[in-house]
């Protein structure tokens, strides 16, 4: 209502620019967290290097802080009540053992190939969702995603063939490849599971998968051995709550906004900023022959995520 001197206007939006309205709030806010969340994974890396605890320790106070945050927002969310299911429970524990092999894999390979390379690598993940997709569900492979497989190809064969620093033994750089690459098919495997569990809150099955992981590496975590110094407890911790329970949160709030060329977009902020907390914190420079290869590996998954097309389609005469 608007008001001027004695005359008052009423001024109402149509139902289109209401819900135009409503739409873009959803994007602005989804961007936020879709941003954050990116941005969040892509300094994980630092708190494992400096944390200075076995990786798996860490990935075992990860599932336990991250378990206690997930456990309240889904007990404040009422997803606790009724929701939980034995086919629910073994799926997601299911999912919960790849994702687990997939940091484990993922954290080691940081002190063998460098974070910048290892996340670069473990950036083929849609490539490995696409050749699951191929052999469990009959999926086409289109020659556009064919194409877009061998560029990635091609920076992997330049990562590879790459001459690593002076620091780094050559078994030990391959060693820390092969794992970025072992950890992206755990997450492959375990988005194929994630598949299987369509309409149930994200955030129980995260919860799930928490509590797996714990259970898993309970009997290997050196328990007696516990850190003394509040600086290491307060990495842990902040790996559980903020890297796994806010960052999911986060996540799946924006995943339930954005449209799938946006959220596909906005994941390529992890790379870029695990690429520069690497040099800024560690000094690692990329060579010339890596840095193409990321790129080339960073550019085909964006190609494959969002469905860049490099082949015109073919006219028909009528």
């Amino acid at each position: 209502m608007i008001e001027h001197g004695k005359c008052r206007c009423k001024v109402r939006l149509s139902g289109s620019d209401g819900f135009r309205g409503l739409y873009m709030d959803k994007k602005v806010s989804g961007t936020v967290e879709m941003t954050a969340a990116m941005i969040i994974s892509g300094t994980i890396g630092w708190f494992v290097v400096v944390s200075g605890q076995p990786v798996l320790d860490v990935v075992f106070w990860r599932c336990v802080f991250g378990a206690a945050t997930l456990l309240a927002v889904c007990a404040a969310m009422g997803l606790l009540r009724g929701a939980i299911t034995l086919r629910l429970l073994a799926l997601a524990a299911l999912g919960g053992v790849a994702i687990v092999i997939n940091w484990l894999l993922l954290f080691i390979s940081y002190s063998h190939a460098s974070i910048s390379i290892s996340t670069a690598v473990y950036n083929t993940q849609p490539f490995m969702l696409v050749g699951l997709g191929a052999v469990f569900f009959s999926e086409r492979l289109t020659l556009n995603k064919l194409t877009w497989l061998a560029i990635a190809f091609g920076g992997m064969l330049l990562i590879v063939l790459a001459q690593p620093g002076a620091a780094d033994g050559g078994s030990n750089y391959l060693a820390g490849i092969l794992m970025a690459l072992g950890a992206a098919f755990f997450y492959a495997v375990a988005a194929i599971i994630a598949k299987k569990l369509a309409g149930t809150p994200p955030h129980l099955i995260a919860l799930v998968q928490v509590c797996v992981g714990m259970l898993m590496l309970a009997p290997f975590a050196h328990l007696s051995a516990l850190p003394s110094d509040i600086g290491t407890w307060s990495i842990l911790v902040t790996v559980g709550v903020v890297h796994t329970g806010l960052m999911y949160i986060l996540l799946y709030g924006a995943i339930q906004k954005l449209p799938t060329y946006l959220t596909g977009s906005l994941s390529f902020i992890y790379p870029i900023v695990a690429i520069a907390v690497d040099f800024l914190a560690f000094g690692h420079r990329l060579q010339l022959s890596q840095l193409a290869g990321a790129a080339a590996i960073l550019i085909a998954a964006a190609g494959m995520n969002l469905g860049w097309s490099l082949w015109k389609p073919k006219v028909q005469m009528q």
